[in-house]
């Protein structure tokens, strides 16, 4: 009897022993636990501020420059529907012609070409085609157009002067009128010499009328209304203005007074007798929107000029 208990004792001695020795290895190994909210302590500063987030500021959305780049992109898409390479621009030193090479080189980078075509104008407007085209690192040709101008208006001239006397028409008593038979030379002559480096080129003539202009045919035709495409032709003035600031057009240009070029010291608002800001005004809400004799003034032009728009009439098939 003696001898078991004592073999119990040992036993129950021994277990006693390696739990205790189970239980040291047990504290000795085992990592503490981490609090669970410890990654999150870093951001814990800011959680008074979650209730605001929703109505923190957006970074604003750029409306110009999304329009930049839609332009672009559809100048790329009618590229690419042509069997053309690039794009020519007649670079005239206005907002216009600016904005639309610019929008040019976005939509075809590395072909491009600007063409800048003096004749018997402002020396100013080949300098600001120059500080554009220096601005935008743009490949350009330049072709003095006076000589060729004056040989072609010395024989046009002599022979309008040969004809019957009854055949020609009197002078118009406005003498801004007077001068437009000569004055509209100037852009076909410019459009021609485009036609010939796209030609040249296998490139797409990219015309610079606004809405604006088109709107009230306040373009030559077969001048500067003769193009492949009308990348601003949506725009008005005021909205190529906006788009000329977000493409980084120099101040210079974008604040210069409009003008066509055809004579010197003309401008686009003395020509058509009312200021942009009113033809905009009208085309955005309508006639009520100014006087009764600017409205019938607009409504002129637009009538006289939808021969312009329009492709030469027709006669309807028997």
């Amino acid at each position: 009897m003696g001898g078991r208990k004592e073999d119990r004792a040992g036993r129950d001695a021994l277990v006693e022993t390696l739990n205790t020795l189970d239980s040291c290895s047990s504290r000795q190994t085992r990592l503490p636990l981490l609090p669970p909210f410890l990654p999150f302590l870093p951001f814990l500063p800011f959680l008074p501020f979650l209730p605001f987030l929703p109505f923190l500021p957006l970074p604003p959305y750029n409306a110009r420059m999304a329009t930049a780049e839609a332009l672009a992109r559809w100048m790329r898409q009618q590229l690419g529907g042509s069997t053309a390479r690039g794009f020519v621009i007649g670079l005239s030193g206005g907002l216009d012609s600016a904005v639309v090479a610019r929008l040019a080189q976005l939509a075809a980078p590395g072909n491009v070409l600007a063409v800048i075509l003096p004749c018997h104008g402002d020396p100013q407007d080949e300098r600001d085609a120059m500080l554009v085209a220096a601005r935008f690192s743009m490949t350009t040709a330049r072709v003095d157009l006076a000589r060729g101008y004056d040989a072609l208006i010395e024989e046009a001239q002599a022979a309008y002067y040969a004809l019957p006397e009854q055949m020609r028409a009197a002078m118009p008593a406005d003498p801004l009128r007077g001068r437009v038979p000569l004055a509209n030379i100037k852009p076909r002559v410019r459009m021609s010499t485009l036609y010939y480096f796209a030609n040249a080129l296998n490139y797409l003539v990219a015309g610079t009328g606004n809405r604006s202009e088109l709107s009230i045919g306040y373009f030559t035709k077969y001048g500067d209304g003769g193009c492949d495409l009308l990348p601003i032709g949506q725009l008005e003035k005021s909205e190529v203005r906006a788009l000329a600031r977000e493409l980084n057009i120099p101040e210079a240009i974008i604040d210069r007074t409009p003008t066509a070029g055809l004579w010197i010291g003309q401008t686009d608002e003395e020509e058509m007798g009312f200021t942009y800001k009113d033809l905009e005004r009208y085309l955005e809400e309508g006639p009520q929107a100014v006087s009764p004799a600017l409205a019938m003034r607009i409504e002129r032009l637009i009538r006289a000029g939808e021969h312009k728009r329009q492709l030469p009439p027709m006669p309807d098939p028997d």
